[in-house]
């Protein structure tokens, strides 16, 4: 792993390398999401499913991640009893309007669900009733936080079923970011791979599906590694039992990043990174699971606005197909599409 002089050793003091190079929180009412956006999906089996993702406001997480720039959607006060059924009431209904109407729903804190601080235990019956007659909930957790609160939320979602169905199946996506040993240190997550190893064991004994978080050029791994260290992580995360792995472009922008871009230990990607990457990963995975690339944020990685819409394009017909498809060339900057 490439060095870094400034970058500190120790967990407390790299919790503070991080929080001393943010910029201002903005101010959010826990009352209400921050947005709702509804795609289609590739489910294991069948044709593409109507997905709802939700994103809460909350409390912000207690790690400080390097790569982390969420807490800006978040909270710093404990999110209030009640903020949190009250938000997906309030998506759930603007989701009445959706024809086809959703069957799965995420629920995103910009953290971990199963922190009590963020979304309050005691409110778990109240989001299970509003969530009543979808197929599949999915949630996002630290691996250090999944133990008893998953059987409470599973709990309350067989209580809350509709009458006659069966509760909402339960998938839990969590961030690996990197198999390699050292990012993973550097990015101040505070686990081992061994130990995303037994949180994803405790959800797959529960039944609960998994699904993993990939970072595309995640800091700490030299450039002439990425390729081999990103297929080693798609590989420890099927390894884990993941039925899903999402690739997630690492964006410059927190603070942390450009102190570490600055030092030579990181380079953001650009469109053409995540390209390569997607297909690299997609012709690896073969029939061990399905591989999406997250599309949100692709602006930030692209040079050329051009083409950018017929890339992302792509790239969103990929994920559904779950296969390469022609490249595209563009006139306007000459850039043409991994294949």
């Amino acid at each position: 792993m490439p060095s870094l002089s400034t970058y500190p050793a120790s967990a407390s003091a790299r919790d503070r390398f991080v929080v001393e190079r943010r910029g201002p929180r903005p101010v959010h009412d826990p009352r209400q999401y921050q947005d709702l956006i509804v795609e289609d999906e590739r489910p294991a089996e069948g044709a593409p499913v109507r997905v709802a993702t939700v994103f809460l406001t909350g409390r912000e997480c207690p790690w400080r991640c390097a790569m982390c720039d969420l807490w800006r959607f978040t909270t710093p006060e404990n999110t209030p009893a009640g903020a949190i059924p009250r938000q997906i009431a309030t998506a759930v209904a603007a989701l009445g309007e959706e024809r086809p109407r959703p069957t799965v729903i995420k629920l995103y804190n910009a953290g971990s669900f199963f922190d009590p601080r963020a979304v309050p235990v005691e409110d778990y019956d109240a989001i299970a009733c509003a969530l009543a007659g979808y197929s599949r909930v999915v949630v996002e957790s630290h691996p250090a936080l999944i133990g008893p609160r998953v059987d409470r939320l599973l709990d309350a979602l067989a209580r809350h079923r509709e009458a006659h169905e069966i509760p909402p199946a339960l998938e839990v996506a969590m961030g690996l970011e990197t198999a390699h040993p050292q990012a993973l240190d550097g990015l101040n997550k505070h686990f081992t791979l061994a130990g995303f190893e037994d949180a994803a064991r405790e959800l797959l004994r529960r039944g609960v599906a998994l699904r993993v978080f990939l970072l595309i050029s995640p800091p700490f791994v030299a450039d002439a590694e990425q390729d081999s260290w990103l297929l080693r992580s798609v590989n420890a995360a099927f390894d884990c039992g993941a039925s899903v792995i999402s690739l997630v472009p690492t964006r410059a922008g927190n603070g942390t990043l450009e102190a570490l871009a600055a030092a030579g230990t990181f380079r953001q990607p650009d469109l053409d990174d995540v390209e390569r990457s997607f297909a690299l990963a997609l012709t690896h995975a073969a029939s061990r699971g399905r591989l999406f690339v997250d599309c949100w944020d692709l602006d930030r990685f692209a040079s050329c606005a051009s083409c950018l819409p017929a890339r992302r394009k792509r790239l969103y017909e990929m994920n559904l197909e779950q296969r390469i498809l022609p490249a595209w060339s563009c006139r306007q900057c000459t850039a043409a599409t991994w294949s």
